[in-house]
């Protein structure tokens, strides 16, 4: 069998990161066309041995690449189109329809209750949409939520799959050399208590709640911002405001590469191991991938929102705490965690659920349903 994964863009993001670790472990052939953007992680892809395509698009209404994509898939000869990503959905799903392809899978990665991928959810959004999602075989979401929001908007129940994001769980396994060696290449003080974030660095995420909610706590807490992003100079000078700038470390935009392949040693892995908490202040998450990936690391987590861990039977992650509000609420459960003290860093049964061995796998029968035209659509 022989895949093309059609996305938006390529840059350090969650969707981005979550198809790279997808296609390493898919069982079949797979190529990456990517709208805009070929980032760090079409580099990645790359050196992974994945032949990746940019086509070079001018923004939302660029029709010309859409013969272009045609020709391309066209080209493949593929026995699959998968799309990632809004804007991919909606031109990869005409565009492989229009080359002979009818197996096309798209995955649903950032469906919240009033954006996707930081657009409002207006009615022209929606419409255009579910006209295109018809034209595909199966539309997946990445989590039951997720799944519920599409049908809501309405996406037929049969036509949607759930396959949750995954993660490489042995990669996030606690390490204390690597956790000490990590902190002394970032200059973390002695002792100091890590407070993480990780994510884009958007208006969305709600970073700023954890920088005003460090100005009221004690001075050996640091919060470490793993991310970059249009709103990384606001949160620089609302922690100068706050009178934080100095115990607030920003990581930047890194490609999620492991340091024995080459990298900087600063990976995600280490730098989640060098946090005491991950905190995810973010209101409106279609899965909530690094509560997952903390959660392998064995952190404490305080969230917001995070359906990987509400759609979990209770206990799965028993050290996961929904917290709801602003700074005043962080501060207050950033101190009990504290105050609970360090605790032995296993994965939780929550960290195993999401396996990206498990999701390849429902993957495949969801691909193979799709090429045999079995799928309910």
């Amino acid at each position: 069998m022989k895949a093309l994964h059609v996305i938006t863009g390529l840059g350090v993001g969650g969707a981005e990161q979550q198809l790279r670790l997808l296609v390493r472990h898919l069982p079949v052939d797979c190529d990456v066309v990517t709208l805009t953007n070929p980032g760090a992680v079409a580099e990645d892809l790359t050196a992974d041995g994945v032949r990746v395509m940019h086509l070079g698009m001018h923004g939302n209404r660029d029709l010309s690449a859409l013969p272009r994509l045609v020709r391309e898939i066209r080209g493949g000869r593929y026995d699959v189109v998968h799309t990632h990503l809004y804007r991919a959905c909606v031109y990869g799903r005409i565009a492989a329809r229009l080359a002979g392809v009818r197996a096309v899978v798209a995955t649903e990665h950032s469906l919240g209750d009033s954006q996707m991928e930081g657009r409002r959810l207006t009615a022209g959004v929606r419409g255009l949409y579910l006209a295109s999602e018809r034209l595909g075989r199966a539309t997946v979401a990445v989590s039951p939520t997720v799944a519920e929001r599409l049908r809501r908007w309405g996406v037929p129940g049969p036509r949607i799959e759930v396959v949750p994001n995954g993660i490489d769980v042995e990669r996030f396994r606690f390490d204390a050399a690597r956790r000490e060696s990590t902190r002394r290449r970032l200059g973390l003080p002695q002792g100091a208590y890590v407070v993480g974030g990780v994510g884009r660095l958007t208006a969305g995420k709600r970073f700023e709640v954890l920088v005003r909610a460090l100005a009221e706590l004690p001075d050996d807490i640091w919060l470490l911002l793993v991310g970059g992003g249009p709103e990384e100079n606001v949160l620089r000078r609302t922690a100068q405001a706050a009178g934080v700038a100095d115990r607030v470390l920003f990581t930047g935009e890194r490609p999620n590469t492991e340091a024995s392949q080459g990298g900087s040693g600063l990976d995600l892995p280490s730098l989640i191991g060098a946090m005491d908490t991950l905190a995810s202040p973010s209101a409106e998450e279609a899965f909530g991938l690094a509560v997952v990936e903390a959660l392998a690391a064995g952190l404490p987590v305080l969230y917001v929102s995070c359906p990987a861990v509400d759609d979990l039977p209770p206990g799965a992650a028993p050290f996961a705490r929904r917290v709801q509000g602003g700074a005043d609420s962080f501060v207050r459960a950033l101190r009990q965690v504290r105050a609970q003290g360090p605790r032995p860093r296993s994965a939780p049964e929550a960290a195993h659920h999401y396996s990206i061995a498990r999701s390849a796998d429902r993957l495949m029968d969801i691909y193979t349903a799709a090429t045999l035209g079995v799928s309910s659509a």
